[in-house]
């Protein structure tokens, strides 16, 4: 049951997210989570776009999903539009959390394609959480124009993106299999790896499309097959 009546006591709790302690700032967003007030959801939302601190951002998202999502999830997709790019990825993030498809459309092609990596990481995590089962294959085209992006914790972010979509991804990865560029290639071999043995290790998975890849054209054509 949410409360809706302001008080003193969450008047002092809103003024501690912004203390300088941050032991005090996530005291106060478990506070907020734990007894939830609709007057906190503004302000823990804004707090989302600007808390330095990682443990204290996933307090603030884990005291988001504590509200109904009629309340949160609109302001949690006006935030998409944020000029900040740790508005919108921590956005991105709590909507994962908070599991309401009617987020879905909010995804946009342009997050799944952010230039800041931690923004388009987390739209990639939110959309395989959101999408519907229709809308899987355009997903996985969609994520796919980002094979070879980044460094190994980003492209591992886009590898387990695409695995958690299933069989859907196979026709994308056979197709960026035959890319010119030999990193998508490898990328998209070592997602394909992951997507049969999920307890492959992504180094391994990686490794093994970069052997494949030494040996030349037709011998990858032929493993592809």
């Amino acid at each position: 049951m949410t409360s809706t009546h302001r008080n003193p006591q969450n008047m002092r709790l809103l003024d501690a997210l912004a203390a300088d302690n941050s032991s005090t700032r996530l005291e106060a967003a478990l506070a907020l989570g734990t007894r939830p007030a609709a007057d906190a959801v503004d302000a823990l939302v804004e707090r989302c776009a600007i808390e330095p601190d990682f443990f204290v951002r996933d307090m603030l998202t884990w005291a988001l999903t504590r509200f109904p999502a009629a309340v949160t999830v609109p302001k949690l997709r006006a935030q998409l539009g944020s000029d900040r790019p740790q508005a919108r990825s921590q956005a991105l993030h709590t909507l994962s959390k908070i599991g309401d498809r009617s987020a879905w459309p909010a995804i946009t092609r342009s997050l799944l394609q952010d230039a800041d990596d931690d923004v388009a990481r987390s739209a990639w995590r939110a959309a395989v959480v959101l999408v519907p089962d229709a809308d899987k294959d355009v997903l996985a085209q969609t994520l796919a124009t980002q094979f070879g992006r980044g460094d190994r914790e980003v492209r591992l972010s886009l590898s387990r993106a695409l695995v958690a979509l299933g069989e859907v991804v196979e026709p994308v990865l056979r197709s960026a299999m035959t890319n010119p560029d030999p990193v998508v290639r490898a990328h998209a071999r070592a997602t394909e790896v992951l997507l049969h043995d999920p307890d492959a290790g992504f180094d391994l998975a990686i490794d093994q499309a970069r052997r494949v890849r030494a040996l030349g054209p037709d011998r990858e054509e032929s493993t592809a097959c």
